[in-house]
Formats: C-alpha cells, structure tokens, sequence
C-alpha cells in the first residue's frame, strides 16, 4: 500500500484523489451494477491515457506523473463508447472459477480453483482521500463498479497502451510505481482470456518474475496473483515456466503472505497442467514448502496446498519426494482430525479428509509412502473411517488405500495389521452397501484378508 508520506516525498509524483468518481449520470445506475458484480472484489484499474507510441518519447519521468485519476477518466471514456457491446464480450469472459483438467475423477471435488484466489484487491493502490461525505465502504462500492464496469467494456487492443506502460514501469526505481502497476495488470488479467494474451505478448511476464522477490510483501503478492491468472491461458504456461518463474515462485511458497503463499502454490498448479513441467517444478523444490503450507496454512491454504501436491504426485519421483518431505503424517492427521470434529465442524472436516486420502492413496503407490503411512498410524484411521465416517466417497478412497497397503513387498505384513484393528466388520458392511467401486474394492481386499488364513488351515495337521 502505498503512505501518504511516501507521495509526500516524492518530488515526482503529484497528489490528487487516487480513484476516479463516476459522475451522477452513470451513478445513477450503480445500485444494480453492484448487485452485478456481488463477490467479484475489485478495487479501481488505472491505466495510461495515450494511444500514440510514446516507446521512445516517454521517460520513467514522465509516466511516474501520470496521476491515477486522470488515468481513469481516460478509461471511462474508453469503456463508455462500448457499452451496446457488452453482451457480445461477455460471452468471451472466461470463468473466475475453471477447472484443473487432467485429475482424476475422485479428485474432482476439490479440481478447481480461481485467479486471484487472495482477494486483496483493496490494496491496488493508494487509499482514496476521505472528503467527509461518504465512507469507505460507499467508495469502496463505487471503484469496484467502476473498476468493473471498464474493465468489461474496453477492447483488449485499446489496453494495449495502458498494457505497455504498466510494463515498462515494473522496472522503475520506486517500489510504489511497481507496486501499483503490478496491481493494474494483476486486475487487468483476472477475468478475460483476451486480457491475458495481450498481456502475455507484451513482456509482463519476464518484468513481473523479479517481483516475486521483492522485499515489499504487497508488491511480491501482486506480482504473484498477477502471474497466477495470467497462467490461466495455456501459451502463458509456457512464457512464464520458459522465463524461470519456477524457483521464484518457490520462493513466495517459503516467504510471502498467507495470500501470497496460496497464489504460488495455485500458480504451481497451473504450470504443473503441462505433464513436462511436473518433474522440474518438484525438482526445484516446491514440496516442501507445500508441505509446510499444508501443516501451517489456512483451510483455503490447506486446500490448494493439497490439489498442487496430489497433481505433483502422478510423477513417481515427486511421490517419494512428498514422502521424504514428511507429507504422510499430516495427511493423516487431516484423517483422524476429520472423526474428531465437532458436529458444526464435520462436513468442513470431512471434505479435507476426502482431500487428504487422495494424496494418500497417491503416495501410497511407492513403498516408501506404504511404509510412511503404515508407521504415522495410517490403518487404524482409514479404518475408522470406513467404520464410522459420514462420507460415502470418503469410505471410498479409504478402501482404495487400504487395498494398496495389502499389495507389494509387505502386503502380508500389512494384512495381519488389519485383521488385527478389526477392518474386516466394517469391509464387509461396505462390501454390502457402499458405492460400486466402494464395494468392488472391499470385496477385493477382504479376499486378500481371507488368504493367509486358508493357508494356515490348510497346513494345520488334521
């Protein structure tokens, strides 16, 4: 956010209103406007009002002047002309929320994820002045339908301009210059596909990466949610994994705000929806700080922490990293916690567990994590779970993992754990009246279970 003293201090920049107030005409409207775009925080964009090439004539000088709210007036009259063709870019407006393709159809609960998933808009720029006559809430209002509403309205190709000077001013000395203008193209790259490509093709991405190490944590935040819905559109993927964003989005992993901490590791995700950037994105690191974001982490911290390590894990090496970096005891813990939760709590509870025994069958599929899992107390909870959950997927993916644990080198020994916690009630009930697959799969393991006590009876003299 940038101080007041700051501009103050600045010889350069001149104070005026930071936001732009949209005259009576178009506030006459704004009641349904805000009922419009409800849960769809955005604070005001600004961007430049020139049109002519200005590459070559406009020094660092001269856009650091450039105030926001003349900026904003210029939008405006951008955004005005195109108003009759809002219904057509509506349709072109990709989703805030869209699906991760490529995981499994037991992971689609959880398989998607919004840009800008932080929601800190309110910290785009400057804070508006107070003039006494409306409060923050109401100007809050106000930019946000304003910020909306033009953002909806102008062409891609007419931001080109304001694009290419926010660009540029990523590399200016001052923090608050890059600060804001990574803000702008952060909104700028929320919502429109079209937004992202023009974006994407204008260098924001190479500008945007050493921001992720900036020292100013809202600049770094940002920076990161600005990559993160620009990775939204595929051939952005590419620009941002080919720059080397992979080991500084890493480091926001390790070092940035919770929202920060949650846009990297989304970020990750996005990148790991090509297969070939998985291995390298585990190479470089990033399991262990998902870990830590799983064990630390706010529930929305916990979740995308979870959906970026299960998508990392259908590479084998990343499998054994994830064990090596301890994700099984945790995952567990997210099991057992789920059977312990409070009535209020136990739905909230019990879709983290679903979460987290996905990741566990994931893992489970190398013997180090069937060894992980065995030690950390993993059969008596999955057990409990087919026992005693609420979940009738979650009794699913417990059956699965067991079954897994039964298989491979110390299936035998894993067996007579499970015979010894009692699972073979519970698998039975299952085996009668869980989902098809449930059913499948206990009637599968309960074979298994069956086998070295017909062997025994079998050697026993008669």
């Amino acid at each position: 956010m940038v101080s007041l003293q700051e501009n103050n201090n600045s010889g350069r920049v001149q104070i005026t209103r930071p936001y732009y107030t949209p005259p009576p005409s178009s506030a006459a409207s704004s009641p349904s406007r805000f009922q419009k775009h409800l849960g769809r925080s955005m604070r005001t964009v600004r961007s430049n009002f020139h049109h002519s090439d200005y590459s070559n004539s406009y020094s660092s000088v001269v856009t650091e002047n450039l105030t926001d709210s003349v900026i904003d007036a210029h939008l405006q009259q951008l955004a005005t002309p195109n108003k009759q063709s809002k219904s057509s870019l509506s349709s072109n407006n990709t989703s805030t929320s869209e699906e991760l393709l490529g995981i499994s159809q037991v992971f689609s609960d959880f398989s998607a994820y919004s840009s800008d998933i932080s929601g800190e808009l309110q910290r785009l720029a400057e804070l508006p002045e107070n003039n006494g006559n409306e409060t923050d809430e109401q100007a809050q209002e106000t930019d946000n339908s304003f910020a909306n509403e033009v953002i909806e309205n102008i062409e891609p190709e007419d931001l080109l301009p304001t694009v290419k000077i926010c660009v540029d001013n990523l590399a200016s000395d001052s923090v608050a210059v890059k600060r804001s203008s990574a803000a702008k193209l952060r909104l700028l790259a929320k919502n429109r596909a079209d937004n992202r490509k023009v974006i994407g093709e204008s260098g924001a991405v190479p500008a945007l990466i050493p921001l992720l190490r900036c020292s100013d944590p809202w600049t770094q935040e940002h920076a990161v949610t600005a990559l993160l819905n620009l990775s939204l559109l595929d051939d952005n993927k590419c620009l941002i994994a080919g720059a080397g964003a992979v080991k500084s989005l890493i480091y926001v992993l390790k070092t940035g705000t919770e929202s920060s901490k949650q846009n990297a590791a989304c970020a990750l995700l996005s990148l790991a929806m090509v297969d070939e950037y998985k291995v390298s994105i585990g190479a470089c690191g990033a399991i262990s700080p998902l870990v830590c974001l799983l064990i630390n982490g706010s529930n929305r911290g916990k979740k995308d922490a979870l959906t970026t390590l299960y998508k990392l894990c259908s590479m084998k090496a990343n499998k054994k990293r994830a064990v090596t970096a301890g994700v099984v005891k945790p995952l567990v813990e997210l099991v057992v916690a789920a059977g312990e939760a409070a009535e209020e709590e136990k739905k909230t509870a019990a879709g983290m567990a679903e979460k987290a025994m996905v990741v566990l069958s994931s893992v489970a599929a190398v013997e180090e994590g069937k060894m992980a899992l065995v030690e950390e107390g993993g059969i008596p909870a999955l057990v409990e779970v087919i026992e005693d959950g609420v979940s009738v997927k979650g009794k699913e993916f417990a059956v699965v993992t067991l079954l897994q644990l039964c298989e491979g080198v110390n299936g035998m020994r894993n067996r007579g754990l499970l015979v010894g916690e009692g699972a073979i009630p519970p698998l039975v009930a299952l085996s009668q009246t869980g989902t098809a697959r449930a059913k499948h799969k206990a009637e599968t393991l309960l074979g298994y279970l069956r086998e070295p006590r017909q062997e025994a009876s079998s050697s026993s003299p008669k």
